[in-house]
């Protein structure tokens, strides 16, 4: 279903009862993501802010649903986007060995040919009011969280074009706004965009680049899509709205953009000037990203279609609005992958805890010995998939979106020892834990049956070993569900403490019956299990972090540790600076819960960040040392 615009979205969500329009007047310093966050994290409705101080009203949360994605791609589910997929890629490939056979194909071709865009002549709906001396103060720019270094658009759709083929690249990136006329320009090195700007750089030309906010929300997802170079995020635009994207040249540059976009930012990157700080950003990974240096953005032209609808969103701790989008990938994208790389492949999971690139869960028909590991290889140099540090892989009747299944089959299928594999390669630039940064160790965990299966005895733990040891401040056993995992929060007052200590315990025979030690710092609640995921996810890179115990004879142990703490120059020998989890402030929580009732949303919904605020370390974006 193709809409024609933001406006006719927020119809739908509105008719749909999705949608909630707030009245009272709010700021977009801080106030409106603490909402949010409220909204977001307890499975609330899109909302559209309409008196924040600007000519335009903000919509943000409009895809933070199932329900609400599904609306976007305009399908009642979206398996039903893969299935097609697979559908058009069987008519494609398939033997057409009769002039029947090919007359068949035919209007495949044809619907094909539909989806491909089309520039217009003239000017478009976007363009019915132009500014030509912009200012980027009348738009409603969102700060997320008080350590953000600014104002960011965070819902920008970024077109540019490659210098020496002429094709589009359209990606999101986000955007600090500077000032009235400049942004920051925050394309990761592994982007098309930024590979874009080294072209441009080596001619030594300005970068003409426009960003898009609003239109169709299939432009929004599509934006976000992991999609290979060579094909045009408004195709597959196209087909998800099964109409051709009509697309407009801009004003002062040669870049063309939805005709139904609500606004469009026209400007250029100057290759030549020099790099300027950007950030800290509360990100999705639930961190801020630190400080920066990345290309200015110039802005020369501000283009929008009478009542313009300004789109946003916010990222941090998840869940978030980010996690359906993110959803969408992972069954969209599945089918691409079966019929092009591994036929193998049944079915595929990114948990929310794993913030998209730190884990994947691959179910497959497992075939012959070490079939996992090929499929983790091959996976692991694929486009996006590039970045995923923890990867495991399973068969049989496990229901990959099951989580107990997984980590019981981990638990039954995996050996510590023998069926865990570490391997190296790009990581997200989010990632604060690696060593070198965008460098590091990935996991592979074969959690496939295995002829043999390794059986472990659970055995009660020794609790006399918290008198033993004070550093551990608390522990949870995972043995009353027969899971042979052990939880420890421990308080780290040395270097290479936590391997020490492990070995002190291992030394006592507290260890017998468990396969999996996890680590935390003191200040995680071991009994939020979902949390503890997410944090030690963050936080490892897994070659460094995971270790065996020993034997006397300094024979590995079946006992593998996790060490999922904040790691610190002081007591790890790690050099970069570690970030702080993103949370709101206490100011602007006491704010909205004294306008909660003048929101009109319903019953109070007490702020998500009073949660995580135990996990924060000294100090403000960066956690400083103790």
């Amino acid at each position: 279903m193709a809409f024609k615009h933001l406006q006719d979205f927020i119809q739908k969500l509105e008719s749909e009862g999705e949608l909630i329009r707030i009245t009272e007047k709010v700021s977009p310093n801080l106030e409106i993501a603490e909402i949010t966050d409220r909204i977001s994290k307890n499975g609330g409705k899109a909302l559209l802010f309409e008196n924040i101080g600007t000519a335009f009203p903000l919509l943000i949360n409009s895809m933070g649903s199932n329900k609400r994605m599904c609306m976007a791609l305009g399908v009642n589910n979206l398996d039903e986007i893969g299935m097609e997929i697979e559908k058009i890629f069987q008519q494609l490939t398939e033997p057409h060995n009769s002039i029947s056979d090919k007359l068949k194909i035919l209007p495949t071709l044809g619907n094909i040919a539909s989806w491909m865009p089309k520039v217009k002549k003239g000017k478009g709906d976007c363009q019915q009011i132009i500014n030509h001396n912009p200012d980027l103060a009348l738009l409603p720019v969102l700060t997320s969280w008080k350590h953000d270094g600014g104002p960011f658009i965070t819902l920008p759709l970024v077109n540019t074009k490659d210098p020496l083929t002429g094709k589009r690249n359209m990606g999101m990136y986000r955007m600090q706004v500077f000032n009235s006329n400049t942004t920051g320009m925050h394309w990761h090195l592994h982007k098309n965009s930024a590979r874009h700007y080294h072209e441009y750089k080596k001619i030594g030309q300005r970068m003409p680049v426009s960003v898009v906010l609003g239109g169709d929300p299939a432009y929004t997802y599509a934006a976000t899509a992991p999609l290979p170079d060579n094909v045009d995020e408004y195709m597959l635009a196209g087909f998800l709205r099964k109409k051709k994207v009509e697309l407009v040249k801009c004003i002062t540059n040669n870049i063309e953009v939805p005709n139904d976009a609500d606004f469009v930012i026209e400007g250029y990157v100057d290759p030549l000037e020099d790099l300027v700080i950007e950030g800290p950003f509360g990100d999705h990974t639930g961190y801020y990203s630190l400080q920066d240096f990345y290309p200015r953005f110039h802005v020369t032209c501000i283009t929008h279609r009478k009542n313009a609808v300004f789109p946003a969103t916010i990222v941090g701790i998840p869940p978030q609005e980010d996690a359906y989008i993110g959803k969408a990938t992972e069954r969209i994208f599945l089918s691409p992958i079966r019929l092009a790389m591994l036929p193998e492949i049944l079915d595929m999971a990114m948990p929310v805890e794993g913030v998209f690139h730190n884990i994947v869960i691959i179910k497959i028909k497992s075939d012959y010995p070490g079939h996992a590991i090929k499929v983790m290889n091959a996976l692991w140099g694929a486009g996006q998939m590039m970045f995923n540090k923890i990867m495991i892989c399973v068969d049989g009747d496990i229901n990959i979106h099951n989580y107990t299944e997984v980590i019981n089959a981990i638990v039954k299928n995996a050996h510590p020892i023998d069926d865990f594999y570490f391997n190296r390669g790009p990581m997200d630039v989010l990632d604060h834990s690696s060593t070198r940064f965008a460098v590091g160790s990935k996991l592979g965990i074969d959690a496939t049956l295995k002829t043999e299966l390794q059986q472990t005895d659970i055995n009660t733990f020794d609790e006399n070993i918290l008198n033993t040891f004070g550093e551990i401040k608390n522990y949870k056993s995972l043995q009353n569900q027969n899971l042979p995992i052990l939880l420890l929060a421990i308080e780290k007052n040395q270097k290479q403490h936590i391997r020490k200590l492990i070995q002190q315990i291992s030394d006592k025979n507290a260890l017998v019956g468990f396969k999996y030690i996890i680590c935390m710092d003191s200040n995680v609640n071991l009994d939020e299990f979902s949390d503890v995921v997410w944090l030690f996810a963050n936080n490892i890179d897994p070659e460094r972090d995971m270790f065996y115990a020993v034997n006397n004879e300094g024979k590995k142990l079946s006992k593998l540790i996790i060490d999922g703490s904040r790691k610190t120059l002081k007591y790890d020998d790690f050099q970069r600076p570690w970030p702080n989890v993103v949370v709101v402030d206490d100011d602007t929580i006491r704010l909205v819960d004294s306008k909660w009732e003048k929101y009109e949303l319903g019953e109070f919904i007490k702020s998500p960040s009073l949660k995580y605020k135990s996990l924060l370390f000294k100090g403000g974006a960066v956690a400083e040392e103790e």
